[in-house]
This record gives structure tokens, sequence and C-alpha cells, in this order.
């Protein structure tokens, strides 16, 4: 018997290769059977758990609504694990400010709200390392990448479990004195503002390989 689960990557736009390379390079040491960009509904009822990358959140939900998958996503994600990173953080939530003129389709699956490009532009893209007890009791600070990034600025449902803080100052708010959230966990969800596709730690895509056997 074959085991393993199948861990899909969305690839409609952005930094989905990143996210691929990254799960292959566990597939010595985790119980990942196959790695699948998926594009189209017959490549998400393949797969047991998926990835949102970044990249531009209403751009992706454009192409996914005129690929015919956007209501196929939402029904996929509110049963299955999923994880949202940065633009795929603001797919998944229920509420998103700071979108562009006239708004954008969401998941609606996280009840959280996110602010879009809560930090500014791209040229206010940053790197900070901090400690992050859900990656271990005793584990080595990871170094987040946050480009043109969302935040979490309220959560919105108590069953929502705060994974990650920044310390106070960073980002435009007021919200940034007391350190804004930038990686929740929410039943079978993960979201996460920052870009750890982009680094060699592959430590975050470990704990939703675990997150995804688990479920």
């Amino acid at each position: 018997m074959v085991e393993g689960i199948r861990i899909g990557v969305l690839a409609l736009q952005g930094a989905f290769i990143e996210h691929i390379h990254a799960l292959n390079a566990l597939r010595n040491t985790e119980d990942i059977r196959d790695v699948l960009e998926v594009r189209t509904k017959a490549e998400l009822d393949q797969v047991d758990a998926l990835i949102i990358p970044g990249g531009e959140s209403t751009s992706m939900a454009l192409i996914a609504e005129r690929c015919g998958i956007l209501e196929d996503l939402r029904a996929f994600v509110r049963t299955k694990p999923t994880w949202g990173t940065c633009a795929g953080l603001i797919l998944l939530a229920k509420t998103a400010i700071h979108t562009k003129k006239g708004g954008q389709k969401l998941l609606d699956a996280l009840p959280v709200t996110v602010s879009r490009n809560q930090f500014g532009r791209q040229v206010d893209s940053f790197t900070i390392r901090l400690s992050s007890p859900c990656l271990g009791k005793d584990a080595e600070p990871f170094n987040y990448v946050f480009i043109r990034a969302p935040a979490i600025v309220s959560i919105d449902d108590p069953e929502v479990e705060p994974l990650v803080q920044l310390p106070p100052g960073h980002g435009q708010t007021e919200a940034s004195e007391n350190g804004l959230l930038v990686a929740v966990k929410y039943r079978n969800l993960l979201g996460t503002s920052f870009h750890p596709e982009l680094t060699s730690d592959n430590r975050w895509h470990k704990y939703f390989v675990h997150m995804a056997l688990s479920a």
C-alpha cells in the first residue's frame, strides 16, 4: 500500500515553485507521497492538503474565478488542511482591509481581519529573526522574510490560535504598539504573513506537513 499524503500548491500566480522545491526537499524525511501543482478542479481533487502561495491576491482570485476553480477552493479550505502565505493569507481570510478599489474576492474561511500591504511597498521589505515556540520548545530563531506583507489586525473567533507576533513597532498603525500578528492557526487552516519558501529553513513546511498528517 502506498502511504503518505499528497500536497498541492496552487499554481495560478505567485511564488508557487519555491514552495514545491521546499516540499520536495522534505520527501526523504517526511510522509509525503506527491507534491502537485494545482490549477484545475481535477488537480485539486487529487490532493489531501494545499498551500496557497504569496503573489498578488487580487490577481490570484480573479484567475481562480476565470479558471472556474474559485468555488472549489472555497469548498476545499472549509475542511482540508490549507496553508496561506502572504497573498494566500489574504485569500483565506474572512475580512481584508486596505484592498484595491472595489474590494476583492476572498475564500471566507479564516476568521481574522487582514490588512493588505500592512508594512508598505516593495522597498519596505524586511527580515527579522524571532524565536517561535510553535516550531519547537528549544528551536533556533527563524529568519522571517516580509515582502509587501499583510498582517493580522484582529482575531474574530476565539478558536484562532496566535502563533507568531512581531515585536512592538513593526507596522504602520496603532496596532503595532502591541506587536502585529503574522501567523495563526485555526482548525484545518494555517495563515502566515511571511515567506518561508524564500529561505533555506524548511521548518514551517515541516510544521504544515505534520499538521496535515494529523488531520
